[in-house]
């Protein structure tokens, strides 16, 4: 069947029993031979079933990892934390229940057939916004073109002169353009060719580097099929002329 985003999206895990709590747990720990089986084998302990685990960040003798889990109770989250936590060097940052475990191979082609399916340079900037907050799980999201405010999404969206500085103050900073660093409540990627940057805000939650390196390589897509969007209306406006 040809990937397209509707279909896409109706992907599920119907195998999961319902009595399953689904929990992304972010852990801090040494990044050393056999610490990532001893947390491995405390979950277990807790009769924890590890579905996934994604590393991310790695720097200065430390791993920042998040493992996809699914527990028989959630009541069991919090003595998961205290097994957890018994490992040495081991520190949770975050459980967080979710309806549903990322994946970032199926999630990377899903905002790609949204952003391809998209008609007009304004549906691929909403689309891009509104997706951005969701996969996200931000609290707000903009995306800014000099002095102008594109399109924004969420409650509590800063100003758009906050906005503006925010993005000229992203343009100095090539680690940050990059994403090999940045403010923990903040994610930036930028649109080259439009000279426009997306600001993502999320509190309680700090970004790390893999999300800041999906982020970036989500938005050069848009970049590239906003390119697509401009050619496609000048070859019509050229054949109608």
């Amino acid at each position: 069947m040809p990937t397209t985003a509707s279909n896409l999206d109706a992907t599920t895990d119907s195998s999961r029993p319902p009595t399953v709590t689904p929990v992304l747990i972010r852990v801090w720990l040494s990044d050393r031979p056999g610490a990532l089986g001893q947390v491995a084998s405390r979950i277990g302990a807790v009769r924890g079933d590890i579905v996934s685990i994604d590393v991310l960040e790695r720097g200065d003798g430390i791993a920042i990892d998040e493992f996809a889990v699914e527990l028989a109770d959630p009541a069991l989250i919090p003595v998961l934390i205290r097994e957890i936590e018994e490992v040495d060097g081991a520190s949770v940052e975050e459980v967080r229940p979710v309806e549903r475990f990322p994946d970032a191979h199926l999630d990377a082609l899903r905002a790609a057939a949204r952003l391809c399916e998209t008609h007009s340079s304004d549906e691929l900037v909403s689309t891009l916004v509104s997706h951005v907050r969701r996969e996200f799980t931000a609290d707000w999201t903009a995306l800014v073109l000099g002095h102008d405010v594109l399109s924004a999404s969420g409650d509590d969206v800063p100003t758009g002169r906050a906005l503006q500085a925010l993005a000229l103050g992203i343009s100095a900073s090539p680690a940050v353009v990059e994403g090999v660093s940045g403010p923990d409540d903040l994610a930036v990627a930028t649109l080259p060719s439009r000279g426009a940057t997306v600001l993502v805000g999320r509190n309680g939650r700090p970004f790390r580097r893999l999300e800041r390196s999906q982020l970036i390589g989500l938005v050069r897509i848009a970049d590239r099929v906003w390119n697509l969007l401009d050619e496609r209306h000048e070859t019509r406006v050229d054949t109608s002329a």
